[in-house]
């Protein structure tokens, strides 16, 4: 092992590893695109992608499938961020597809799962060849299947007897007409690795991924946000407690967690002593069945 190799830390060999996958995808592909919500996950991967192709801009758009249900606050950092770098965002909108009667509400409130037909429709009206995602295979166990190009047929959908062997890291882009491959460039990545990288890079998250005042109600033990989704129902008194988010998604469907935790490092010491996966812990619509993620992902979901 050379001296330079030895000195490689753990983050620096995950930092490499992304880098690369996003520069094979740009000499392979013709037009990629990287899903970017605010969420820590797609920030951590817009920062890779700038550091990928600098001093030039990254070679594609970004796209974001919004419910209509989302943070303000990750809204507004979601803009911010694209202003500041002057990069193309693509916003695909859940809520143009209810007002046209394309999707129907779900009795439960939960957008989460309708994602899938406007994402499904943005990569094939946007000619999306590769679509960047932020999945990690620490995080659900169907994410665990992925490999880190998933290809994905002329109807978006994912058949695990398709996943194609990753040897020496040596990825297959080959798509037929029709088809696109997904790219998980932190899919080898733990949310300890992720937090440790923002840490390490001072990379500027939404503020709901830090300790804040907010009202929220108890469900299934679970603390939600009330909001125009349809929370809370009837007995389930609004509270004004101190929590933080660990992962972003629908109001309806993402739970906070009670946290003391104001910064970074707060955060990493939380996350090492804690035993439940951030979905898991906050995630309502992995709970609809054993295989929820697994279903949706064979449908086309992310």
């Amino acid at each position: 092992m050379s001296a330079v190799a030895a000195r490689l830390t753990h983050t620096d060999v995950l930092e490499s590893e992304a880098v690369y996958i996003f520069r094979e995808v740009a000499g392979e592909f013709e037009k990629p695109v990287l899903l970017f919500s605010g969420g820590k996950d797609s920030v951590v991967m817009l920062h890779l992608a700038l550091k990928a192709f600098a001093p030039a801009p990254p070679p594609f758009a970004l796209l974001h499938v919004d419910t209509g249900h989302n943070f303000p606050e990750v809204l507004a950092y979601r803009d911010r961020v694209v202003a500041t770098q002057g990069l193309t965002l693509h916003v695909a909108s859940v809520q143009d597809y209810i007002d046209r009667g394309v999707l129907r509400e779900r009795p439960d409130g939960t957008r989460n799962p309708l994602q899938t037909l406007p994402l499904l429709d943005a990569i094939r009206d946007g000619g999306f060849d590769a679509v960047f995602g932020g999945g990690r295979r620490d995080e659900e166990k169907a994410r665990a299947k992925e490999r880190v190009f998933s290809l994905r047929d002329e109807f978006g959908t994912w058949d695990p007897r398709r996943q194609r062997p990753e040897l020496w890291q040596l990825y297959n882009g080959r798509h037929l007409p029709g088809e696109h491959v997904r790219v998980f460039p932190l899919s080898n990545w733990t949310e300890l690795d992720v937090w440790q990288y923002i840490a390490r890079e001072g990379i500027q998250l939404p503020s709901i991924y830090f300790a804040h005042e907010r009202e929220v109600f108890l469900r299934s033990g679970m603390w939600l946000a009330p909001g125009d989704w349809g929370g809370p129902r009837d007995g389930e008194p609004v509270e004004r407690r101190r929590v933080r988010y660990r992962t972003v998604g629908d109001m309806s469907c993402t739970g906070a967690v009670l946290s003391e935790a104001s910064g970074v490092d707060e955060v990493i010491v939380e996350i090492t002593a804690s035993r439940l996966t951030e979905r898991g812990a906050t995630r309502a619509d992995d709970r609809l069945s054993e295989a929820a993620m697994e279903d949706r992902k064979r449908e086309g979901y992310f």
